[in-house]
């Protein structure tokens, strides 16, 4: 296949590089310096995000763009999934990364895990976001299903003193300060400090955030140098999924508590540019950076489910007695009289004999450090009717990542107390037969170097190609300081991933703002350390991951083809587009059972084709603008996954595990088929600014579900094994009673709708009315184990809020 894509390549370069000698460059490649201004789509620009009171850029790109949706898997408004035509930037672990996320040309994937957080991007100070669509090889690694380009201001785009501040529903108050400048002798300065803090709309869900940016830099009549500064901090709680039976009892409901993440980040970049001659500029950058972040998760113990979990034997009794306990029941302490079980788990702690069955709840924590520093270089060279951009990048990574797991029980409020003594770590001594090891001491390396290049070629003044190929090699080190020396249990390994991606695009300027798209790239993405150590279906693992030594996964290559056409006119336009892209070797992560649990496997072949249709127009005081997305996501590759939450598993009897077998056209979970946005504005006058805008999806299948075909029987399988579809209707106002002075207001969710954004079938520990149930079925007994309720569980997503806010600029 490459080669064949090479041929087809060639011959597209050869009669254009004979013809085009003396055409003039309309447009010039999309890399990772120059960013994708030129030949990408800008979505947003500042003011754009200002007048839809975005809380991040995922949150903005998910109202308007084209193709794209969040899953708010981790319940919190910074932690969201950004989908775009079926590929995932997100900053969770255990989400499969299909997008490249660039801010001032330095990647803002995370060598770790390759996840993007939003929380630690400087919202308040992106001038631009753009997307190059489709496979984008020339932006490396995670570029399959196209590439995020954020530049961020200085001091000649953002001159002056500007202020904001804005409170609303659920105690939320966020504001902003920004200050830029520049003097006639080249010198130019920039900085802005933004702060975001929320009771949140659900219990235990307080999140705090601030971020501080500084920019100084020289611009001369051939050079240009640039220093900036970045620092976040974040404190999130985010309740994720929760089981939707006790979502229709309460929607603020949480499944179990804590789940807090905590980012300290830090970044340094230094840019620059020299125009050599006057077809000749060299770019450059350098970066270094540290992420350090820190979590702690409260969960159900999976283990504790079809238990006897209820009243303390003599041996537990004395060990309590022994200990100080006092207060535990002396006998007939059941099912039936204790929604809230301790006493069993507590001493079997203090035994170290077996928490890690009669103990129901577990509390993860886990500490990921990360330094990374690096840089590119390109040259560009204009001459003979095309632009080529020749360039090369090199990043070093260290990362250590600590966890371990302590047994708890919960609490009426499903929050999760750990309990202490000599069994308190799951760390595989206790007297057990199910004796796990979640604790994960890893250090890794990652080095990845890239070669690129992309050429634009004009044919006379109508066809224009573009043809780009990157060279990535990427090398991990990983090694084990808990069972070290490689083999089975441990961590260590050392692959090496590398490939060559082309791709080639044609753009035909048909008529007088008409223009045919032709484009057919290549792209790949090696498996992170992450990845590599959670691929076994046997070992499957908790988010963040308690990690075993398991086979290497093989790196995913993505192949892309689109064909669309735009009409452009002076008051409105129009685009269509048709594209399919194909994952070969694709990583996914599939459901292992309970909720947060499961393993990355290579799935074959997936793929993702659709069609999508946008548009927009003005006239007089209107505005407005659609667009409508058909994806069509599905398996290509038969493949028999862990089912144990679905109806329609092999299982011997109802309620038990088993597997389920996936079909090639079986949908991807989480992916809506349907996608619609419209948005509305109007000046009603000088001083007055209204907007509207609505996005509808359809609804998806959940994780577990990934055969399509779970029926709930009310009695061991609950809900629907999906979503529903939804739309959301959002509305805003801007009033200026005079220059530089804006008020704000808006509400999201106008009609206050009861939606969910993401799915997963798993077993559930609790009644319709949250009580804890150990064994809620007295048999039958199969291998020593009893069925177990499994139920959908749902991402809800927030109800109506307001906010208000204003803006003062100088």
């Amino acid at each position: 296949m490459q080669g064949r894509f090479a041929l087809m390549v060639a011959a597209m370069v050869m009669p254009a590089v004979a013809q085009a000698e003396d055409a003039a460059i309309v447009v010039s490649a999309s890399t990772p310096l120059s960013g994708a201004a030129d030949s990408g789509r800008v979505l947003i620009d500042a003011k754009a995000l200002r007048a839809m009171q975005a809380l991040s850029v995922s949150d903005a790109l998910a109202r308007q763009t084209p193709g794209v949706v969040i899953n708010e898997v981790q319940g919190n408004p910074l932690q969201s999934d950004l989908s775009f035509r079926g590929y995932t930037a997100s900053p969770l672990l255990g989400t499969p990364q299909g997008i490249a996320v660039y801010v001032d040309g330095v990647r803002a994937n995370q060598p770790f895990g390759e996840v993007v957080s939003w929380d630690l991007l400087p919202s308040a100070a992106m001038e631009q976001v753009t997307l190059v669509e489709g496979a984008a090889p020339q932006f490396g690694r995670n570029a399959l299903g196209g590439a995020l380009s954020i530049r961020t201001k200085d001091g000649r785009s953002a001159p002056g003193i500007a202020a904001s501040v804005s409170g609303g529903s659920y105690g939320r108050l966020r504001g902003s300060i920004e200050a830029g400048g520049k003097a006639d002798n080249g010198l130019h300065w920039y900085g802005a400090l933004e702060g975001f803090q929320e009771d949140g709309w659900r219990y235990a869900s307080a999140s705090k955030a601030w971020k501080g940016f500084a920019k100084a830099g020289w611009e001369g009549a051939n050079s240009g140098i640039s220093l900036s500064f970045n620092r976040a901090q974040s404190d999130l709680n985010g309740n994720g999924l929760q089981d939707y039976r006790l979502l229709a009892r309460d929607w603020r409901s949480v499944y179990t508590s804590p789940d807090n993440t905590r980012n300290i980040a830090s970044q340094i970049t230094l840019s620059g540019h020299h125009r050599l001659s006057e077809n000749l500029t060299l770019s450059a950058n350098a970066f270094w950076r540290s992420i350090v972040t820190r979590s702690i998760n409260g969960d159900m113990n999976e283990g504790a489910l079809g238990e006897s979990l209820y009243q303390p034997n003599a041996a537990e009794r004395a060990a309590l007695t022994e200990a100080g306990y006092t207060g535990f029941p002396i006998s007939g302490e059941t099912q039936a009289n204790t929604a809230f079980p301790k006493w069993r788990c507590i001493a079997n702690v203090l035994l170290n004999g077996e928490p890690n069955e009669k103990c129901n709840g577990l509390l993860t924590r886990s500490s990921t450090r990360q330094q990374e520093w690096g840089g590119a270089v390109e040259l560009g060279w204009t001459g003979m009717g095309q632009h080529l951009t020749v360039g090369a990048s090199y990043a070093q990574a260290r990362a250590r990542f600590i966890q371990n797991s302590q047994f708890g029980y919960l609490l009426s409020d499903h929050s999760v107390v750990a309990v202490s003594g000599p069994g308190a770590f799951a760390d595989g001594t206790q007297n057990s037969e199910n004796a796990f090891d979640a604790r994960v001491d890893l250090h890794s390396r990652i080095s990845s170097l890239g070669l690129y290049a992309a050429d634009v070629l004009t044919l006379g003044s109508r066809v224009t190609v573009t043809l780009a190929g990157r060279y990535d090699r990427t090398q991990l080190h990983n090694r084990d300081q808990i069972t070290p020396g490689g083999g089975t249990g441990s961590l260590d390994a050392d692959p090496v991933f590398a490939r060559f991606n082309p791709s080639a695009m044609v753009d035909w300027h048909v008529a007088h703002g008409l223009t045919i798209t032709a484009q057919a790239g290549e792209s790949s993405r090696a498996p992170s350390a992450v990845e590599l150590g959670c691929s076994d279906p046997a070992s499957p693992c908790r988010l963040p991951n308690a990690m075993a030594g398991d086979p290497p996964l093989r790196q995913v290559v993505a192949r892309s083809l689109s064909l669309g056409a735009r009409i452009e006119r002076k008051a409105w336009n129009l685009r269509l587009t048709a594209f399919r892209s194909d994952n070969h070797d694709d990583i996914q992560f599939i459901a292992g059972g309970a909720s947060g649990f499961g393993y990355f496997a290579n799935v074959g072949t997936t793929r993702r084709q659709g069609i999508e249709a946008s548009g927009a127009a003005h006239w007089g005081r209107w505005q407005v603008g659609g667009s409508y997305t058909l994806l069509d996501a599905t398996y290509r590759t038969p493949l028999t996954l862990n089912g144990g939450s679905n109806s329609s598993n092999d299982a011997a009897a109802p309620g038990f595990d088993g597997e389920i077998a996936v079909r090639p056209g079986d949908r991807l979970p989480l992916l809506p088929r349907h996608l619609f946005k419209a948005q509305a504005g109007f000046d009603a006058a000088s001083w007055l600014s209204v907007r509207a805008e609505m996005v509808a999806a359809g609804g998806v299948y959940a994780r577990g579900n990934e055969n399509n075909l779970h029926q709930p029987d009310g009695t061991y399988y609950l809900g629907a094994g999906k979503t529903d579809a939804y739309a959301v209707v959002n509305a805003s106002l801007e009033i200026r009673p005079r220059k530089g002075v804006i008020f704000t207001a808006g509400v999201s969710n106008l009609m206050n709708a009861h939606y969910a954004t993401a799915a997963q079938l798993a077993a559930s520990g609790f009644d319709a009315n949250g009580a804890f149930v150990a064994r809620p079925f007295s048999g039958p007994v199969i291998g020593g184990e009893r069925p177990l309720v499994h139920s959908t569980f749902l991402a809800p997503a927030a109800p109506r809020r307001f906010e208000v806010g204003l803006r003062v600029q100088l």
